[in-house]
């Protein structure tokens, strides 16, 4: 029975949450292009919503490849219904990196799924971990695509078209952080089933501290976080957009700056 539902797709149900943050990205996205609002407050709004559904989109991959390796346990846990209170903790995994973006424009990894390793052999370990972060990658590849492709106006629609490369460019930055090999990290998960278990032993508490490793980096390291925005910034030129566009697209969010 579990492999026949494996097989069909009947775990995957969105729930009505997920359905909801899809449905409010949407009507922002659309308020950006409109005088009804104050444009700054929509591209906010629809930045915060695309990125809370990047976060969702990148938890499901994991949980859903799992699945299909033959973890059942991820459907019982309800990771394969995309409601963001399942991944994990909701402040941390989903309100707190939405926060940070808000605030900083560092875009952060969000938080994970508990997996049945067991059930996974090495190699479908690493393709779950993977899995995460392709998510990002595909999402901010998409959103630059509608830009090259004039699907989004910069002429007829800047602020959208703002909002979108900025949305591009974190993905693309949350991208190259989730790779690097550091234990909490999916960069790590991809090459930790290839790792002596001794190593891997003597790394599992190095995960606790995941986010203090990131926050040193970021405050400590000269050039870390410019580095990664450099990435997004090589991304963004390969589809002609320039960086203007996606800085315009981080001021434009900031809506409350012109309120002081």
């Amino acid at each position: 029975m579990e492999t026949r539902r494996a097989a069909t797709g009947a775990g995957v149900k969105p729930s009505p949450l997920f359905l909801a943050v899809v449905t409010l990205t949407a009507v922002a996205a659309w308020l950006v292009t409109t005088d009804l609002v104050d444009k700054g407050v929509a591209a906010f709004v629809f930045v915060m919503g695309a990125w809370t559904l990047s976060l969702i989109f990148h938890e499901f991959a994991h949980a859903f490849v799992a699945w299909r390796s033959g973890d059942y346990s991820v459907e019982q846990r309800g990771y394969l219904t995309l409601d963001p209170r399942n991944y994990t903790h909701p402040v941390l995994s989903v309100v707190f990196p939405v926060i940070i973006v808000m605030i900083g424009g560092l875009p952060l990894p969000g938080g994970a799924v508990y997996l049945n390793r067991a059930a996974l052999s090495e190699g479908q370990a690493t393709l779950v971990s993977l899995a995460g972060p392709l998510t990002n990658l595909a999402a901010g590849l998409l959103a630059f695509v509608t830009l090259s492709t004039g699907l989004v106006d910069r002429t007829a629609q800047p602020e959208l078209a703002q909002a979108v490369a900025l949305f591009a460019v974190f993905q693309i930055v949350v991208f190259i952080l989730n790779m690097l090999p550091i234990p909490g990290l999916d960069g790590y998960g991809v090459i930790e089933p290839a790792l002596p278990s001794s190593f891997r032993q003597l790394m599992k508490p190095v995960a606790n501290f995941t986010f203090i490793i990131l926050l040193i980096l970021f405050l400590r390291v000269p050039g870390f976080s410019g580095r990664l925005f450099d990435g997004g910034r090589m991304v963004a030129g390969w589809f002609g957009v320039d960086q203007d566009l996606w800085v315009d697209g981080y001021d434009l969010i900031r809506f409350w700056q012109g309120l002081f």
